[in-house]
């Protein structure tokens, strides 16, 4: 069954203004899941108008009136779990326990907003000018632009919108084409939480108008900060438009997380966490273990460990009671073939999975791979995942460096003081010793380096990404001038 979905300007469900809809298909079933509008550039100029209208009294809203309003919401947000259960589902290929996991997070997300509301704060400066009293103090920057993905939609679309809320800004949601029904049902959220209207906005468009809706965002002049959250092909271009408009952007992009397991690690409890890392929403995650790096003295028992576990999780119809659901589409499951049979020709060793049905790819591991397969450099957004094996430490830290990337990372060890000395080599925003390199909370500082993009989300450190820094004094109107 079809669902039809409105998207929300000024507070109101409305189509596109051109009457225009896009289908989403179902990528296991190939029905089609949603209708949404296909905004044009009059949808754009509403939704910022919108946006900007309501900014002046949002901005002024004391901290516990926002508190109040995003605790209200993620409540609300919590209730939906059904709801994005259904649209996750259809729309992406999700199971319902990724979904579940979304709609919790999500929740916590706006919770920790909440909090944040008091924590906006600035500093007292001495000054050298006699009877001056000089400040740095925190305000809201306007109208902030967040463009979510598809791959964990509830947890990235609240991300990109609830700090900027908190801060006193209003916001507009470009939801992906990928799950306009999930990214709208978001903003149903604020709307049922008594959000004022306008504060929140979430406009859908047609795949083949997203490069010219997203420029329009960027560049409408109330618009004063962008983030996003997606690969870093698309990264580099909003970053390039941002830049061109003097505008500072939040990028959370691509990942090849590393997981180094050295000889002295906990072979099952590497297991564990590689399992759940690599194979967590069928290995589309930002997050997810893309390079399993195994020192060699302990490669082959952890290798037939994975391997084990692998072969034994089942896959199939997101519906079903499986733990790998359908890939985004068919196209990205195609891509799977193509990286499992480049490198089994190139000398790597399938040591579990590699078949597909359709949008469908069974958890693979393969072992032996080396640089110059595709999988070695490529992040696969996939459950096909290269085994590494090294000689020493030095080597694992090389390969796992030896990236464009760096947004997370893992290590393996029973001496923690080694392992944190690894973690310290590694290049990336995010490391955690003992544990999967999938991991994520809503107070954490959240991000990457390299072609990761920059910029943090989550907790405090989110709090100078959407405010504007001011220095404001206050001076003795009878000071003495040198003329």
């Amino acid at each position: 069954m079809t669902i039809d979905i409105q998207q929300i300007i000024g507070g109101k469900f409305v189509g596109a203004k051109s009457g225009k809809t896009f289908d989403r298909l179902d990528p296991f079933t190939g029905q089609v899941a949603t209708r949404s509008p296909a905004s044009g550039l009059d949808d754009v100029a509403a939704a910022v108008a919108a946006a900007q209208a309501a900014f002046p009294a949002w901005s002024k809203a004391g901290p516990s009136e926002r508190r109040a309003l995003l605790n209200r919401a993620a409540d609300v947000l919590a209730a939906k779990v059904g709801d994005f259960t259904q649209l996750m589902i259809a729309e992406t290929g999700g199971t319902a326990p990724w979904a579940g996991f979304n709609t919790m997070l999500a929740a916590n997300m706006l919770r920790e907003a909440a909090s944040m509301t008091t924590q906006i704060q600035g500093e007292i400066i001495p000054s050298d000018k006699p009877g001056t009293l000089s400040m740095g103090i925190r305000q809201p920057a306007g109208v902030c632009l967040g463009i979510a993905p598809w791959n964990a939609p509830v947890i990235l679309g609240v991300r990109a919108i609830a700090m900027a809320l908190a801060c006193g800004n209003t916001v507009i949601l470009k939801a992906s084409e990928a799950c306009p029904g999930i990214h709208v049902t978001i903003g149903k959220v604020f709307v049922e939480a008594g959000f004022p209207d306008g504060v929140v906005n979430v406009i859908t468009n047609a795949p083949e108008d997203a490069a010219a809706v997203v420029e329009a965002l960027i560049s409408a002049p109330a618009v004063r900060r962008v983030n996003f959250t997606g690969s870093t092909r698309v990264g580099r271009v909003i970053g390039e438009l941002s830049a061109r408009h003097l505008k500072p952007a939040l990028l959370e992009l691509g990942g090849k997380a590393p997981m180094i397991v050295l000889d002295d690690a906990d072979i099952d409890a590497a297991v564990n966490g590689a399992i759940f890392g690599a194979f967590a929403n069928m290995g589309q995650i930002c997050m997810s273990t893309e390079r399993l790096i195994v020192h060699e003295k302990v490669a082959d028992e952890f290798v037939s460990k994975l391997a084990a576990r692998a072969g034994k999780l089942p896959a199939g119809d997101p519906r079903g009671q499986v733990v790998l659901g359908s890939l985004v589409s068919p196209e990205a499951a195609q891509k799977m073939d193509g990286l499992i049979a480049d490198a089994r020709d190139k000398g790597a060793r399938l040591a579990a999975g590699g078949a597909r049905t359709g949008s469908v790819v069974q958890a693979t591991v393969l072992d032996d791979v080396r640089p110059g397969m595709r999988i070695y450099d490529e992040e696969s957004f996939g459950p096909v995942k290269p085994v590494i094996r090294v000689k020493d430490e030095d080597e694992a830290v090389a390969i796992a460096n030896d990236t464009e990337y760096g947004l997370s990372a893992s290590v393996y060890s029973r001496d923690i003081q080694r392992a944190m000395a690894v973690a310290a080599r590694i290049e990336s925003g995010i490391c955690h010793i003992n544990g999967p390199t999938v991991h994520d909370e809503a107070q954490m500082p959240f991000g990457g380096v390299k072609s990761s993009g920059y910029g943090r989300f989550g907790g405090k450190a989110a709090i100078a990404e959407f405010t504007d820094l001011r220095w404001i004094t206050v001076e003795d109107p009878h000071q003495h001038y040198p003329f």
